[in-house]
């Protein structure tokens, strides 16, 4: 039987939403390409990762602007995608606390 997830709490859902969103290596990858950028549309990020298509990076951008992860601000008739820090903050205190916390108990194997 699978457990619902009503069971579980709000937070371990959240981080559980954002685990599954950075279980694929391109969307990774497009979150480091975008960490050095200002700002860049789909057609410039797709040339960073040649090896996929355009729409395949879309279909990523789309999951990662889905959970928050990036934002798009359409300029004319493209959309200029970002980080957003907001997101990027929350998931770094929901996983560092985490780690913090497993990593403080005292079990060991």
């Amino acid at each position: 039987m699978f457990a619902k997830t009503i069971d579980f709490t709000e937070k371990q859902q959240r981080m559980a939403t954002f685990g599954k969103v950075l279980s694929h290596p391109a969307r990774i990858a497009i979150i480091e390409f975008l960490s050095k950028q200002q700002g860049c549309i789909v057609g410039d990020i797709a040339k960073e990762f040649p090896f996929l298509s355009r729409t395949t990076v879309s279909q990523h951008l789309q999951e990662l602007k889905n959970i928050g992860i990036i934002q798009g601000d359409i300029q004319g008739v493209t959309i200029c995608y970002c980080l957003n820090p907001t997101i990027l903050t929350e998931m770094k205190e929901l996983f560092s606390q985490l780690f913090t916390d497993v990593l403080s108990s005292n079990c060991q194997c």
